[in-house]
């Protein structure tokens, strides 16, 4: 499977909009516990990122009665906060602990070292540093080889640095770095990010997961089986992930990637600032420039 017009190495991703139900508790986690900082609040919508200045990194919208998403269902497995280098995300480390806010994970993936945990609705939620591109270890058949190890929290703690109190913001050049999502099926999936947004497979030797990226990085987009093959849908408004954006930064590319949707019969449709297209799953994603 290939596509005719790749993608550009400089696509990357844009914010990540969450559908939450408690917008002033959850507001409060994304600031006082992560240290992410308010671009703007409207109402019920609200847009953040590490620097607070324009653009978001992540909008939540308030929706008291949106049901929860069910456990086992297809939507976000966690979206992922990518710090510039290991010592900002040791600095993110010791925040978290002042906080006492629990870590579901800490993982060592040969090409990065992450931390996992989980906003006050259950949204997953990745913080990371890669480490150097010529470091990342490749597999015989050119796959990028990822695994999870145990992370050494002791030396990532020793990279902190001197103590810069308790509000030291999440450091204010962390961008969404890659998002990952539960599907229902790994081959349609495929067809879709691969196939139809034209990103390059990576890593299929994961077991149940499959990873895309554009430009060689390691991964922009994961998916995987985890909740279950067949999958369910969540119910229609339900909490959780509205849509994520991919930045296309050309405009040939950006209408290549609009033509396959057509032609395979992904719903699309315009949105304010980009194109929104729906996957198999439908799992919205907003395509812009």
């Amino acid at each position: 499977m290939t596509t005719a017009t790749p993608l550009p190495p400089a696509t990357r991703l844009g914010h990540v909009r969450l559908r939450v139900r408690d917008l002033d508790n959850v507001l409060d986690f994304y600031q006082r516990v992560l240290g992410l900082r308010i671009i703007e609040r409207d109402g019920d919508v609200a847009s953040l990122s590490a620097s607070g200045a324009a653009p978001p990194l992540l909008v939540l919208e308030g929706r008291p009665g949106a049901p929860p998403r069910p456990f086992r269902s297809t939507g976000l497995y966690h979206f992922a906060i990518l710090l510039p280098d290991r010592r900002a995300l040791a600095q993110a480390l010791l925040r978290l602990a002042r906080r006492r806010w629990p870590l579901q994970g800490a993982s060592d993936h040969l090409v990065s070292e992450a931390l996992y945990l989980a906003d006050p609705e259950g949204n997953g939620i990745e913080l990371y540093a890669d480490r150097p591109r010529e470091s990342w270890p490749i597999r015989p058949d050119g796959e990028i080889a990822m695994a999870t190890e145990p992370l050494d929290l002791d030396g990532l703690l020793r990279e902190a640095g001197p103590d810069e109190g308790d509000d030291a913001p999440l450091h204010p050049g962390a961008v969404v770095g890659h998002i990952h999502l539960n599907v229902s099926d790994l081959a349609a999936s495929e067809a879709f990010y691969h196939g139809v947004l034209g990103f390059d497979v990576t890593t299929r030797s994961y077991p149940g997961a499959l990873f895309l990226a554009a430009g060689g990085y390691h991964h922009h987009i994961g998916t995987n089986i985890w909740a279950g093959r067949g999958a369910p849908r969540p119910p229609e408004g339900a909490a959780g992930l509205v849509h994520f954006e991919v930045v296309i930064p050309d405009d040939a590319a950006r209408e290549a990637v609009l033509a396959r949707a057509r032609s395979a019969g992904a719903p699309v449709e315009p949105v304010n600032g980009g194109v929104r297209i729906s996957d198999p799953d439908g799992i919205h994603v907003v395509v812009r420039g």
